[in-house]
This record gives structure tokens, sequence and C-alpha cells, in this order.
């Protein structure tokens, strides 16, 4: 009965310690060249809000974000994963992805953006979702590319709703039965986009 008990205890530990990673590509150098076909390599990077400004940094990107943030995803100590993609030693773009919350379960929300932080695609890696094929389409990816953290800023989680003119009243949902997931999908890219922006650009712009 002990060796019982202990194996449960060890694979609930085992679950919540891989729970709380964050996001790896499924096959980098695969994904990798399929988003950045010209690229001669990549590097990976290991980033968590805990050390990149710790507590005030985390406070700060809730305010950005509009929302708290919650549960074993969005702990401040979660590792991210950064690809930079490189032509040579030059980088041309990252890949960036976001565990969040959907109606029937998890989604893995990855972004690829320009060295400006541009969206040049939009991905679910994972998604749990009754529409997920209409979720997954390339018509509603699409309309992610060109957008940026600027297009997001007014962009309000909570209530799903954008100021009169924003580029993201623009975006359809493929599947409107499952508003649950798209509005999840929404909160997702914005949040991606706020990690990428401390982790990357605020970075660039103090050089």
């Amino acid at each position: 009965m002990k060796k019982i008990l202990s194996f449960l205890i060890c694979l609930l530990w085992s679950a919540n310690v891989y729970a709380a990673v964050g996001c790896d590509l499924n096959d980098p150098d695969r994904d990798v060249k399929r988003f950045f076909p010209n690229s001669t390599g990549y590097k990976t990077e290991y980033l968590s809000v805990e050390k990149a400004g710790g507590k005030e940094l985390y406070n700060q990107m809730e305010n950005e974000l509009g929302d708290n943030f919650s549960g074993i995803y969005e702990k401040i100590d979660v590792p991210y994963t950064l690809y930079t993609v490189l032509d040579n030693e030059t980088p041309v773009g990252y890949i960036h992805g976001v565990n969040q919350k959907g109606k029937y379960g998890g989604m893995q929300v990855f972004l690829t953006t320009d060295t400006k932080g541009i969206i040049t695609n939009f991905y679910f890696q994972k998604l749990t979702s009754k529409n997920a094929k209409r979720l997954r389409s390339s018509d509603f990816g699409n309309q992610f590319v060109g957008l940026s953290l600027a297009d997001f800023k007014d962009y309000d989680v909570q209530t799903g709703q954008a100021k009169n003119g924003s580029k993201i009243n623009a975006i359809r949902n493929p599947a409107p039965e499952s508003s649950d997931d798209f509005y999840a999908a929404l909160r997702g890219v914005k949040k991606n986009l706020i990690l990428m922006q401390h982790f990357i650009f605020d970075k660039q712009e103090q050089k």
C-alpha cells in the first residue's frame, strides 16, 4: 500500500512539474524551417518573468494584460522558451509560445514575428476545442498577420472589447459557437506579445 501511495505521489508531482513548463516547439528544426525557410539556424533561450524583472515586472505585465495571471501556466517562475531565428549570425525573427486556458482544456498559442515584433504567423500547437479544425484554419490565423502589441494595447481581455476602429475588431471568429475559445486565443496572443516585448524588444531599446 505504501509503495502504491508513494508511486501516486511521485506521479502527481511529475505531472505538476511538467504542467508548469512553458511552450516548447514539438520539432524545432522542422518548425523553424517551416516558418523561416531561408534561415540558417536558430538559438534557444529559457526565460522567466522572475528572472527578467521579478515581482515588479510581473505586476506591470498584469496591468498591461488587463487581467490577473492565474493558474500554474502564469506563475512568475514559469520558464518560457524563445527561439531566435538566424540568417548566419543575424536575427531575422522570433518564435514564442504560451499556454492559455480554453473552455475544454489547454491551448498553446504560438506566434512568429519579425525583428520589430510584427506577427508573421499565428498557430495553435495544441488546441482542445470542439471546433479545433475551424480555429486552426489559415483563414483564422492569417487575420493576425501584420498585427503587433500596439494593436492589442486597448483590447480588453476580460470583456473581449476593443476601441472603435481597432484592428482587433476586424478579427472574425470562425466558430461563433466556440466564443470562449476564440476570446481565450485573443488573450493568449496579447499575453504572448507582452512577454516578447519585455523579453526581447525592451532589451533591444536599452542597448
